[in-house]
């Protein structure tokens, strides 16, 4: 989930001819509870008859029969009180165990809590001190992303939005990897084992050699997202070019990973306006760039107070230890350990966009 100098050099606006630096450098229906209904019985009927004048002992026996029977009556309307009375005991004894507790029914929050376990052990396994925050439930609404002051180009409001963080009040921030260099199987693994979400930027030229690596990533819930064929510089481009780079890569995603994606991250952050007029042509959104970047050995920031802030995209790249002072895990780790003790959580990116 990168060169060193790739955030070294400041990035923000404009140059006079119209390209923008966004890096410092090179990049190399719920179940409801019914509640249930009391039938009544059948009503009872009464005799019409009279006794006959004459045969007063039957009377006298029948007389006696009607207390037994007034008095079998009572007692049976004691035990129909009793009987009202125990079943609201009974399911208030139930409320009171449930009280305060999260409904079986939330599918959501029993999920958020075996999840949290089974995390809390593949921390262990991947040697994090603290166990990755759970992240909140995704937004109803999602944000309306416009561009970043200082990145806009001519017209920029009919082109794809340039960004490098999602306007949420989430305690959130997202992870982002870059090119496809580096095939780490050790990725995947803690990846899936940690359930931390990522979006992947790739470049046909370094994945060509093995689309099933990433399509094991996708199938473990990862976005497949466009980062060219060639990793070119962009500006130095003609519309043309920069659209073949583009909508090439839209082709080869499509056809390896079956979907077109709406997104789009140019090489070392580099744009122009040609560049988001080919990228919309091709079908492309959002132009998320980054906030961060992180390696095996430190962290890089675009901002001088060097903090996370809500809604971070974080970028690191696909880079083994022939690159950097470490694995793909250990620049996970770097990140989960700052991003935890931070009180942030790690969500999907494409849940905001």
């Amino acid at each position: 989930m990168l060169a060193a100098a790739l955030l070294a050099s400041a990035c923000g606006g404009a140059d006079p001819s119209g390209t923008h630096n966004g890096a410092r450098g090179p990049d190399p229906a719920p179940e409801r509870s019914h509640g249930h209904e009391r039938s009544t019985g059948p009503g009872s009927s009464q005799g019409s008859g009279r006794p006959a004048p004459q045969d007063s002992a039957r009377k006298g026996s029948a007389s006696k029969d009607s207390a037994r029977k007034g008095s079998a009556s009572k007692d049976s309307a004691r035990k129909g009180s009793a009987s009202k009375d125990s079943a609201p005991q009974d399911s208030a004894s139930k409320g009171s165990v449930a009280k305060g507790a999260v409904p079986e029914g939330d599918s959501y929050a029993s999920r958020l809590r075996a999840a949290q376990r089974a995390r809390a052990v593949a921390a262990r396994r991947w040697g994090l001190e603290k166990v990755p925050l759970p992240a909140p439930r995704p937004p109803a609404v999602k944000p309306r992303l416009t561009t970043r002051h200082g990145f806009e180009v001519k017209n920029h409001q009919a082109l794809p939005p340039v960004f490098t963080t999602v306007p949420t009040t989430d305690k959130v921030v997202f992870l982002t990897i870059d090119d496809g260099a580096e095939k780490d199987p050790a990725l995947l693994r803690m990846m899936n084992d940690l359930k931390i979400p990522y979006t992947a930027f790739l470049s046909d030229y370094l994945i060509k050699d093995d689309y099933g690596y990433f399509r094991k990533m996708q199938s473990q819930g990862v976005t497949i997202n466009n980062h060219t064929l060639n990793h070119p510089r962009l500006p130095g481009l003609s519309y043309e070019e920069q659209k073949r780079e583009i909508c090439g890569m839209q082709d080869v995603i499509e056809k390896r990973y079956g979907k077109r994606p709406a997104v789009f991250r140019p090489p070392y952050g580099n744009y122009n306006r040609d560049t988001l007029r080919a990228a919309r042509s091709c079908g492309i959104k959002a132009v998320p760039l980054w906030n961060e970047e992180v390696f095996a050995d430190r962290w890089e920031y675009r901002e001088s107070d060097r903090r996370l802030r809500p809604g971070d995209i974080v970028l690191t790249h696909f880079r083994g230890r022939e690159v950097w002072k470490g694995s793909m895990p250990d620049a996970i780790r770097r990140f989960l350990e700052l991003v935890t003790d931070s009180g942030y959580a790690v969500a999907r990116l494409e849940d905001y966009l």
